[in-house]
């Protein structure tokens, strides 16, 4: 792992590995200090280790949380966009790459843009399983393995509510990147060499 993170570096990106989710927790956290403004991109990964129930506990930070039950579409979007101008960006990836880059897909593109531009710092959590050759790879990845997981949840989620169930390859992933440097000490991925997330 020491030649990943020395790849990661390169491309300015700061990579850290940890064994667990517990571990993913506790390096998370050290990220979040009181009085910071959060953002947050769609990620089972961040719930998966504990993060989201963290940040959402917490009542000293301005979070811009679309994830509130409840609330209007106007208000999801507003909060994704506030998002965008925060202290601290917590999101997934869907795939990086051992040669130092971040494939990803989104459908509204507030994750994707995130990664790109706007917070100060972006934190990203990311299972073992989402290590892949190169950007082809990734790209395969997200066909094959993150799309066809992300519409089955948000289809279930939908029928849930006593909605129609809406995602399909065609609207899920509409918005594609790969990202292969960011100004230094801006992206921190925490590696957990364990499965995490689609």
């Amino acid at each position: 792992m020491d030649a990943l993170k020395k790849i990661y570096q390169k491309h300015g990106f700061e990579l850290v590995v940890v064994p667990n989710k517990e571990a993913a927790l506790l390096a998370s956290m050290s990220f979040i200090q009181p009085h910071m403004r959060i953002g947050l991109g769609g990620s089972q990964s961040v719930k998966e280790i504990g993060l989201y129930d963290y940040v959402t506990s917490r009542k000293d930070l301005t979070l811009f949380n679309q994830y509130e039950a409840g609330i209007s579409m106007e208000e999801n979007i507003h909060r994704r966009r506030q998002g965008l101008l925060c202290d601290v960006y917590l999101c997934g990836t869907n795939a990086l790459t051992k040669d130092g880059i971040l494939v990803n897909a989104d459908g509204s593109g507030n994750r994707v843009a995130a990664q790109i531009f706007g917070p100060k710092k972006v934190l990203i959590i990311a299972g073992i399983n989402k290590l892949v050759e190169n950007v082809e790879e990734g790209f395969k990845r997200i066909r094959e393995v993150a799309s066809p997981k992300n519409i089955e949840r948000m289809n279930a989620t939908a029928i849930s509510l006593g909605k129609e169930p809406r995602y399909s390859m065609s609207n899920i992933g509409k918005k594609f990147t790969y990202i292969s440097a960011d100004e230094e000490g801006r992206t921190t991925i925490i590696l957990v060499e364990e499965s995490l997330g689609y």
